[in-house]
């Protein structure tokens, strides 16, 4: 800007004759000033975006840029592109219907050329657990009726919103690549915790061991080492010794030494269920997670999202079993699957724009997910999160599923069920219609679907929608 707004600037802008810029929708505000005096001297311009797909403010991306622009250039002439080459008039119906509450975008209806497809469903899921087990069912119905899995995606507004899915998928064996936030069991914070149970569950593990005690501040590789052999020098139970021996430490490690010995005494004491023993090493965790880590509250979020997981179980060697996704010294790396392989894609919906595939499942589409709570004191945040739930909707070829849960507890063990109620997004409202309503985790019974349910018919209609 400053070489244009120089002496120079007249020699540059001779050099071109007509600019043009390809998604304009995600340019700052230093950028349209460029491009405004770029061609000031003849104002030939051309500039491509979708004023519905401004996503990224986050990156000072500014949606007024591409709405602003016939007023910056008053001899503009907009031409609208309707037709849409994706997806197919059900989806297309569910999503117009979405963007067309929007204040701050040029007024547009998409159509497509395509044959009719499955109506989307609107899933009511009991809990989080109800929800991750019904895209599970979902994905793995779609595989066995022809779908692979690198067909299928699952979409979120944010990272953590797929940890319990993670779990899920993990326990079932279902392959998946996440693009967009950590892996949920590949976060260190959650990495850190399950070292912890995993001493628990083998005393032995050296591995698990060093990485325990190397939380403690103060305690580096070297004193890991001389407390770990001092522990294992005899048939005793380590656990046990650590908790009932002073160990030698500097007076800086000493509190926290004391802190991790008094949590695992706790978790050693009675039959105590593997969310109750997460719970007891949560402080700890926590402490560990404020003093390490960035971005402590959803770190915190997420030990209590284990703790909620693990209480689904009895058993804590069985826990470590099902959600453990490699053995411990080949977790740190995961490299990108062979191209053979087959997997489930997982995206923020950030992640997923320019994206597309022929079922895609959306999740937690919630009021304070889908807007996040954070978004709605921002200036222009609830426009840009009702923008990227439309985003989301417009990815899907074929088949599309929006969910998601009604409950979410507070704590969901020791007979604790309190819980917060959840409704859906407030965006879906003027869109219901577009929507075939499905309950998910309440028995047939009482009104619900014991499994997916997709249907033959539908299923036939999503097959025929693809190809």
């Amino acid at each position: 800007r400053a070489l244009l707004e120089s002496p120079q600037g007249g020699s540059i802008r001779s050099l071109f004759d007509h600019v043009l810029v390809d998604e304009y929708q995600d340019t700052n505000a230093i950028q349209a000033d460029i491009l405004r005096m770029l061609v000031s001297d003849h104002g030939d311009v051309t500039v491509v975006g979708d004023d519905a797909q401004a996503i990224y403010s986050f990156r000072a991306a500014s949606v007024a840029n591409m709405v602003e622009f016939p007023e910056t250039f008053p001899e503009t002439t907009v031409v609208k592109l309707e037709q849409n080459y994706r997806s197919t008039p059900e989806s297309l119906a569910a999503a117009n219907s979405v963007i067309a509450q929007a204040t701050d975008t040029f007024p547009k209806d998409l159509w497509s050329a395509r044959a009719s497809g499955p109506r989307p469903s609107l899933v009511t899921c009991v809990d989080e657990a109800a929800q991750a087990d019904f895209v599970c069912d979902r994905v793995l119905e779609m595989r066995e009726l022809g779908v692979p899995l690198q067909d299928q995606a699952v979409l979120f507004r944010t990272g953590h919103h797929s940890d319990g899915l993670e779990i899920e998928l993990s326990r079932r064996k279902i392959p998946y690549m996440k693009f967009g936030g950590l892996r949920f069991l590949e976060a260190a914070h959650v990495k850190d915790l399950m070292a912890m149970l995993r001493v628990l569950d083998n005393p032995r593990d050296e591995l698990a061991w060093h990485r325990v005690l190397q939380l403690i501040p103060g305690v580096g590789p070297a004193t890991a080492r001389r407390i770990m052999d001092e522990l294992t020098s005899s048939n005793d139970d380590p656990v046990r010794q650590f908790c009932e021996t002073s160990i030698p430490v500097v007076s800086e490690a000493r509190p926290f030494l004391v802190e991790l010995q008094d949590a695992f005494g706790d978790c050693r004491s009675g039959d105590v269920d593997p969310g109750t023993q997460i719970e007891r090493l949560t402080p700890f965790a926590q402490g560990v997670i404020k003093r390490s880590y960035d971005d402590a509250a959803v770190r915190v979020a997420d030990i209590a999202q284990l703790r909620d997981i693990a209480a689904s179980y009895s058993d804590r060697t069985r826990f470590l079993a099902e959600v453990t996704l490699d053995p411990p010294h080949s977790t740190t790396e995961v490299g990108p699957p062979h191209l053979d392989d087959d997997y489930l894609i997982l995206s923020t919906i950030h992640s997923a724009k320019g994206g597309e595939w022929p079922v895609v499942h959306v999740i937690h589409a919630a009021d304070g997910n889908i807007p996040s709570d954070m978004a709605l004191n921002e200036p222009g945040g609830v426009e840009e999160e009702r923008r990227l739930l439309y985003v989301a909707l417009t990815r899907a070829k074929g088949h599309l599923s929006v969910s998601f849960p009604q409950r979410f507890y507070h704590r969901r063990f020791g007979g604790d069920g309190r819980h917060s109620y959840a409704v859906p997004s407030r965006f879906l409202t003027p869109a219901v219609e577009h929507f075939d309503p499905v309950v998910a985790g309440v028995p047939e019974e009482e009104g619900g679907l014991a499994s997916s349910g997709t249907g033959k018919d539908t299923v036939a209609a999503v097959l025929e929608s693809l190809w």
